[in-house]
């Protein structure tokens, strides 16, 4: 596989297009649509077709089949926002080239560095090339290494049409990191049987189970009045706030949590004694459990609102996506082929729950069955994150391998 997977990553990343999750439009962020514009004439370019991209920044492609047999039409997606977590703007990217496995000093000014004892995987990675940031920002791998990834399939799969596979489908998504990426998606015009989206951490990974999701803004209103007179009169909302939070089980927090158990999230907390917000996440991979914790967050709102007067605790909740599981076991060849096609390569197939989501769990719940495969990153939505060169090419063999085994596999 060429090198222009790496050329097109290094060119995706300097691209700002973090999203924002409190804003209602789609995308959330106008820069989003520079990526969008980029990608679509790269597709035109190679020769794509049937490419356009829509109002809401989403981008689609055909590689048309080279063979005149009935085969299953493939689609690969990618979304193109970076976390609003930590900034994606002015991404300086650098290579460690022939990486020893010792500390890697990422910002000579600051002093800011990574190493084997802070995160035991590098090791892994001894002899590679990997690719960080100053640390001033986020690399953006994820979702970028996905996009270069499947872009230079796209880009092999033209160039070689001696290849005999089924239409190729590929589709870039705005929003993914808050929750909308596949909101307006446009599945009957994407045209594809089943997809992948190419969202996961480390090579070899594959995933279809996921976090049952759901967000909730807990606005807590208070009474401010001079401290001096205040007895029997004020309403502190940042300490009703702090009571709100103490009253959810302590150790179902992420920081506790791992595989399949759940948790809540406080993301993010403003306040004065007048009027506190907080942002949370709900996660379970089990849908019982995860009613269940959103019930909890209703009998604590509840019960302050019965301390402290109606109206004290307002708290609104909406799910975000749903387990992929039960749409993808009727289609288990998905997760069979990707397997095969690892092994083909010598990869070690690692099927893991996402302790997240991807675009592939609304997708596979709006019909398009669409599992997680891996784009060989680490240390996602931080200034830690990374990914070695050799990932990300073993990776687009790996698509590649993966649309040859669906051309047997439709053939049968």
């Amino acid at each position: 596989m060429d090198t222009t997977v790496l050329e097109r990553f290094l060119k995706y990343i300097k691209v700002d297009t973090m999203s924002k999750p409190e804003q209602e439009s789609v995308p959330s962020t106008g820069i989003q649509k520079d990526l969008a514009k980029i990608l679509e004439q790269e597709l035109r370019t190679m020769g794509a077709v049937d490419v356009k991209m829509d109002d809401h920044g989403y981008v689609y492609g055909t590689i048309p089949a080279t063979t005149d047999k009935k085969v299953l039409s493939l689609g690969f997606v990618a979304h193109m926002d970076t976390s609003p977590a930590y900034s994606g703007k002015d991404v300086k990217a650098q290579i460690i080239r022939n990486y020893d496995g010792g500390v890697i000093v990422m910002n000579r000014e600051t002093g800011l560095s990574m190493g084997p004892e802070q995160y035991p995987e590098l090791s892994n990675y001894k002899g590679q090339d990997l690719i960080t940031t100053d640390g001033t920002t986020l690399l953006g791998a994820d979702d970028k290494a996905g996009i270069a990834e499947i872009m230079a399939l796209a880009q092999y799969l033209l160039e070689h049409p001696e290849i005999p596979h089924g239409a190729v489908k590929v589709g870039f998504t705005p929003d993914e990191e808050v929750g909308r990426g596949a909101d307006f998606f446009d599945i009957p015009g994407f045209g594809a049987d089943v997809a992948y989206t190419v969202d996961g951490g480390a090579l070899g990974e594959l995933e279809y189970e996921n976090f049952n999701a759901a967000s909730a803004k807990v606005t807590v209103h208070g009474l401010s009045i001079h401290p001096g007179s205040s007895k029997g009169k004020m309403k502190n909302a940042i300490l009703m706030a702090m009571e709100f939070q103490s009253m959810l089980p302590v150790f179902d927090n992420p920081m506790y949590t791992q595989d399949y158990e759940g948790f809540f999230h406080l993301d993010h907390i403003t306040g004065c004694v007048e009027t506190a917000v907080m942002d949370y996440i709900i996660r379970d991979h089990d849908m019982e459990k995860f009613l269940a914790k959103k019930a909890s967050m209703e009998r604590v709102a509840a019960y302050l609102n019965q301390k402290y007067g109606d109206g004290t605790i307002e708290l609104a909740m909406k799910d975000s996506y749903f387990n992929m599981k039960e749409k993808i076991l009727d289609h288990m060849y998905l997760i069979d082929l990707a397997k095969e096609a690892m092994a083909s390569l010598g990869i070690e197939p690692v099927v893991v729950p996402i302790r997240g989501g991807t675009d592939g769990a609304a997708l596979s719940h709006r019909g398009l069955p669409c599992p997680n495969l891996c784009t060989g990153g680490h240390n996602f939505h931080g200034k830690f994150e990374y990914i070695p060169v050799q990932a990300m090419e073993k990776t687009t063999e790996l698509l590649l391998a993966i649309v040859k085994k669906f051309a047997d596999f439709s053939q049968e």
